[in-house]
């Protein structure tokens, strides 16, 4: 299968116009990638496999948002991804890219900039920034569920909806999480990754002592 129909497989009515971006975006990835090391050397030749197409499954999650956050977007997965897809799609969601490494920052904007997408990005620590009252928040690769949580409930709106892709791990970071927090959880398992599954929650809060 090539990539173009992987994605059409991830997200339906994908435009020729919205993959040609997603294949700009990719280009400007592996340009910038030996300069910043964006990804992995290992999965530079698999950037559709283990990034592209595995953030995509992450946005085919969300029917509509106002304003979406991606908490340590790196290279801009999913972040940069969805941000071109909302786009394709007709959405006016508006995108926060939170990135403290200012090289990878600076990579951000200028994607941004080159594919004409709706994001600001903000280059500072995520337990530094004012509340984002987001209703969707994303964060791939960043931290452990628990601490994830703890951003969460900070930056999403009340009935705000979080979206963490976990892998072998997932069980025993819920189990744990579980702990300090009560939250609604449905688990989908990943289309990119047999061991992986993508976490949708709602309804955080502190567990009570």
């Amino acid at each position: 299968m090539n990539n173009e129909d992987a994605l059409a497989g991830m997200v339906p009515d994908v435009s020729r116009e919205t993959y040609d971006r997603l294949e700009q975006y990719s280009e400007l990835v592996l340009k910038w990638n030996p300069t910043i090391n964006l990804i992995s050397k290992s999965s530079i030749n698999q950037i559709w496999e283990r990034h592209i197409l595995d953030s995509a499954q992450i946005f085919s999650c969300v029917r509509s948002s106002e304003k979406w956050a991606d908490l340590g977007s790196g290279g801009g997965f999913p972040g940069i991804v969805a941000a071109v897809l909302a786009f394709g799609s007709g959405w006016t969601t508006r995108f926060t890219l939170v990135e403290s490494d200012q090289r990878k920052a600076a990579f951000l904007r200028n994607a941004g900039r080159e594919l004409g997408l709706n994001i600001n990005v903000t280059a500072d620590r995520i337990e530094q920034i004012l509340p984002m009252r987001a209703d969707v928040l994303t964060a791939r690769a960043l931290a452990p569920l628990s601490d994830l949580l703890g951003f969460a409930s900070r930056h999403l709106v009340p009935d705000g909806t979080a979206i963490f892709p976990k892998g072998r791990t997932a069980a025993e970071e819920v189990l744990k999480a579980r702990q300090d927090w009560v939250f609604d959880l449905t688990e989908t398992p990943s289309k990119t990754d047999p061991d992986a599954k993508l976490l949708m929650i709602k309804g955080i809060a502190r567990a009570e002592t």
